[in-house]
């Protein structure tokens, strides 16, 4: 049976438990994730008195392995624990050297790697090591998809709500930086009026700029319901609003959308659980346009429908095109979308 794959919610709720373990190695292209669960271990494991004696943070750029593993021998001072953090450990070198350690850990001490922007060699014998005795997280980017029920449950643990729409619209106007969706997310719900503890389209549009009206979200919306009015009013707002609309956005959020239509379209079951599960979402809102969208367009206009939109793109960046401008670009992307 393959070994299941550890989540950030599996590993806060072991070290919640108090289910310690002596190593976390924390790798992956998503920093949000890893700095998440190194500060969670170290507010776990210490108190803040503690901390002054107990808790090591040293960087991969600055340091050696055999200072780390140094640090992590020595024995915790009126604790039962000391944390070492070992943040830019993509730096470190000799990183194999840590296997020694690992055959007989410090069973006081709690090592943290935060491996950022890659991950290690799974060929490496240490990583086996790793597995062994502690804990190998791969934070992974998420995908454009999965950005909605990211905010929707990052706003539900602190104790908010947000519409089905404003989710989206803060998805696709901020994108895949978690760490800067957080702190968007915290500022909306501080500048929450009192009394109200609901995240909606138009404190978004209050607070960070994006039209509730103007968007990719309403423009893909306008493309499911065959809206050529509205589909050619946001295209032209785009165009004249080019700065915070750029077409290569545009672009991007429209493929992401028809690439998953053409995996619905091609789901062995064509529910909305299968389509769901095809999809890896976890909320039936999300997939209801993919449902709506399949109705509307065929795998065969789906796949066409990518073919001109990497066109496009192609043309956007010069590729083919010496004179028509973005606005016409789009404008003539979603004719052919529509027709």
């Amino acid at each position: 049976m393959a070994k299941q794959e550890l989540t950030y919610e599996s590993v806060v709720r072991s070290v919640q438990n108090r289910e310690f373990k002596p190593i976390y190695y924390l790798m992956g292209e998503e920093s949000y994730y890893i700095d998440r669960i190194s500060d969670y271990i170290a507010s776990q494991v210490l108190t803040e008195e503690q901390k002054d004696f107990n808790l090591t943070v040293m960087y991969g750029s600055d340091t050696n392995i055999a200072n780390v593993l140094t640090a992590a021998k020595r024995f915790p001072m009126m604790s039962d624990y000391q944390v070492v953090i070992v943040k830019e450990a993509q730096n470190l070198k000799n990183i194999d050297d840590l296997s020694f350690y690992l055959k007989k850990p410090q069973p006081q001490t709690i090592l943290v790697f935060c491996h950022k922007n890659g991950v290690l060699d799974r060929r490496k014998k240490v990583i086996a090591d790793v597995e062994r005795v502690g804990v190998l997280f791969e934070s992974k980017k998420l995908r454009d998809y999965q950005l909605p029920a990211f905010i929707v449950n990052y706003v539900r643990n602190h104790k908010s709500s947000i519409d089905e729409k404003a989710a989206v619209l803060l998805a696709e106007f901020i994108g895949s930086d978690l760490n800067r969706m957080a702190g968007e997310i915290d500022k909306l719900m501080m500048s929450m009026p009192e009394g109200q503890s609901r995240i909606t389209p138009e404190l978004i549009e209050r607070n960070i700029g994006v039209s509730k009206e103007f968007n990719s979200f309403e423009l893909r919306s306008a493309l499911i319901e065959k809206d050529v009015l509205k589909a050619n009013r946001i295209a032209k707002y785009f165009n004249e609003n080019s700065k915070a609309n750029p077409i290569q956005k545009t672009l991007a959020t429209l493929f992401g959308f028809f690439s998953n239509l053409m995996l619905a379209h091609y789901a062995p079951e064509k529910s909305e659980s299968g389509v769901m599960e095809i999809l890896g979402m976890r909320q039936s809102w999300q997939v209801k346009e993919y449902m709506a969208a399949m109705r509307v367009y065929s795998a065969r206009k789906t796949m066409n429908i990518i073919s001109a939109i990497r066109q496009t793109d192609a043309k956007s960046k010069g590729v083919g095109n010496s004179s028509i401008s973005d606005g016409d670009l789009l404008r003539e992307l979603i004719y052919y979308i529509l027709h």
